[in-house]
């Protein structure tokens, strides 16, 4: 009865290959799914004598036509190919603001009109209209940066918003993974066949590689590890949850849930995207935004609190609230250096310097205001709500300009009926120092050979002057850098001196205008920057001058030439070539990122052509299966019957 055994393997074998056949095309546009062979081996019978008998047909598995090599390489591709395309993406969103920004009314026009208009103030100093139009200009600008700082700011919250809704959807897909195994196993163990499931469990697995990059480990019974990040996050039937975690530095990252341990070594897949698009690429863009405001901010405030503007010296001034009143806490920070404080008495016309030593490291708000109060007649100074406040008492002014003071600083002066001296002019040297001029000869000023030798602060001789025969007592000579000195008739001894200070910097330390004292621009970045409401409310405060008059405009000057400026907080740039490198670096990674994009692409279009060759269905190919098969069952069939016949003719013989 062989014959029988052998005919019914034949027909059970040709109906499975036709299932298999019809379960590949009914397949054949399914997402996933990996072309299914039916593996036939001959069945063994019996031996006679020197005779192997066949035993008709095994069906002995049904495999899925697959290549894991390449199916790594498709998921490595397509999760580095989903990274670039997140990163692309934002990063064209951040050109379209700073593009929409820049043409013609955004913030690199607006930083040219801010100059610009300081430019047209220094040559109108006093008047109303250019004062307007500069506060205008400046606060057009601080818009322009807000506008920029409070977009990153928000892209930086969407981002991490964008990032916790991807971690639950790989928590979701780990989850249906681990399920997808445990069922997949069972069915192994059992003996049974979990092809299709092993294909929709691995297109999971390529839909979690689009979220973030994935390390698989296949295992027994057809069930898969998955690692993601160095974190198993499914083990066999276990599913790892993971939430978005920040580290100490704010960066953002990634950690199982519940833990502590965060890491922000994340690549692949939106996620890899998302955390490289915060972490680095949009906090550069922000952090060279912020570092560009801050540059203006500093080195505008810096001219503009040593200076007044039309409106002359202060009767009182009140900086902004800062958070601390430790002076090791500001920030920007200061440094160890001096103050100068110009104090008029308007009721003699008497002018006076005073210094004040600053401790960066051990000073606060409070002692500075302490030593104001205690130490410098007209004044007093107390702090509120971390907020300094100087105030003038009454027939007092005070400003801090660096303007030469007319009457030497030291003195010594021998002479029966000394000469006085007088000194004016605008400082244009680049340090603080102290002129020193010594009497050579003895006899009166405008006769003789009298002569006084000027030095500079190193102690070299800058030159000689002639106050002897020729010289007409009250005429000024210029020792250079600005400074310019005269002497009225009187007596001088030889190696008689006196001295004359000049200052670049009158605060040294930067204290005031870390502390808002006289400033022009609030905040330190460009979410923040605004022009302070003193100079809003009153255009006048624009501080234009330096001289002792308080009528020249010295000090526009130096606030229109911080446009062309190298500052060492710019990376030695100035504030156009700083900008035009933001841009610059913007660009620079869209390009990159839209080649590595297309270059991705193609490479995972080439996989993906190789896998539809390998796993793919091929319905020509199945259709020729199908007829092979179809063929087979109904020879199988007729051979069934001829067996049939056989016997009946042998049984009716019989």
């Amino acid at each position: 009865m062989s014959n029988y055994s052998i005919g019914i393997s034949g027909l059970n074998a040709a109906q499975k290959a036709l299932d298999i056949i019809g379960n590949n095309i009914a397949n054949a546009a399914t997402e996933g799914y990996h072309r299914q062979r039916l593996n036939l081996t001959p069945a063994y019978s019996s031996q006679s004598g020197p005779v192997l008998l066949g035993g008709g047909v095994n069906v002995t598995s049904v495999t899925r036509i697959i290549d894991g090599l390449l199916e790594q390489e498709i998921l490595r591709q397509q999760s580095s190919l989903e990274q670039v395309s997140q990163e692309f993406a934002t990063l064209r969103t951040v050109e379209s603001a700073f593009g929409e920004l820049s043409a013609g009314d955004g913030l690199n026009a607006a930083i040219d009109e801010f100059f610009n208009a300081l430019g047209d103030l220094s040559a109108h100093p006093g008047e109303t209209i250019w004062q307007n139009q500069a506060v205008t200009a400046a606060e057009t600008m601080a818009g322009q940066f807000r506008t920029l700082g409070e977009f990153l700011t928000s892209l930086q919250t969407r981002i991490k918003l964008e990032a916790e809704n991807t971690v639950e959807q790989i928590n979701t897909l780990t989850s249906q993974i681990a399920e997808l195994n445990d069922n997949i196993e069972r069915m192994a163990i059992s003996g049974g066949q979990a092809n299709n499931l092993q294909d929709q469990r691995d297109q999971y697995i390529a839909d979690l590689s689009e979220l973030v990059g994935v390390q698989t480990q296949n295992r027994d019974y057809g069930v898969v590890d998955v690692v993601v990040a160095g974190t198993p996050v499914v083990i066999g039937a276990s599913a790892t949850a993971l939430e978005v975690g920040l580290k100490e530095d704010g960066s953002l990252g990634i950690t199982v849930t519940g833990a502590n341990n965060v890491s922000s070594d994340v690549q692949g897949g939106r996620f890899g995207g998302l955390l490289s698009l915060k972490n680095e690429l949009i906090t550069e863009i922000q952090s060279d935004l912020d570092d560009l405001a801050s540059g203006i901010i500093q080195q505008i405030n810096q001219y503009h609190v040593q200076a007044v503007g039309s409106q002359g010296s202060f009767t009182e001034l009140t900086g902004w609230t800062m958070t601390s009143e430790n002076l090791a806490d500001f920030n920007p920070s200061v440094t160890d250096g001096k103050i100068y404080v110009r104090v008029t008495n308007t009721s003699t016309g008497a002018i006076t310097r005073h210094e004040i030593d600053i401790d960066a490291s051990a000073d606060s708000l409070t002692t500075i205001a302490t030593y104001i109060t205690n130490n410098i007649t007209g004044l007093s100074a107390s702090v509120a709500s971390s907020k300094l406040h100087i105030q003038a008492d009454t027939n007092y002014k005070f400003d801090f300009l660096p303007a030469v003071l007319s009457v030497p600083t030291v003195s010594n002066l021998t002479g029966t009926s000394p000469p006085t001296i007088s000194a004016s002019g605008i400082y244009t040297g680049t340090k603080n120092q102290t002129f020193q001029f010594t009497v050579i000869g003895t006899g009166s000023v405008g006769n003789g050979t009298l002569q006084v030798e000027v030095k500079n602060g190193d102690g070299q001789v800058v030159t000689t002057l002639n106050v002897g025969a020729g010289y007409a007592a009250g005429d000024k000579f210029d020792i250079g850098d600005g400074i310019k000195i005269s002497l009225s008739t009187g007596d001088l001894n030889a190696n008689d001196t006196f001295g004359v200070d000049v200052f670049a910097n009158t605060d040294t330390s930067g204290v005031l205008a870390a502390t808002g004292i006289n400033t022009f621009f609030s905040g330190n970045s460009a979410l923040n920057i605004s022009v302070c409401s003193d100079i809003s409310d009153s255009p006048g405060l624009i501080a234009t001058a330096l001289g002792a008059g308080m009528t020249d405009n010295t000090n526009a000057l130096r606030l229109v030439g911080v446009k062309d400026e190298v500052l060492s907080s710019l990376d030695g740039l100035t504030t156009g070539e700083f900008y035009r490198r933001l841009i610059t670096n913007l660009g620079q990674q869209l390009s990159v990122k839209q080649m590595r994009q297309d270059n991705i692409a193609g490479l995972v279009q080439n996989l993906a052509n190789q896998q539809s060759e390998i796993s793919g269905v091929n319905i020509n190919d199945e259709a020729a299966q199908l007829l092979i098969f179809q063929q087979m069952f109904q020879a199988m069939a007729k051979y069934m019957n001829t067996i049939q016949s056989s016997i009946s003719a042998v049984m009716e013989l019989i």
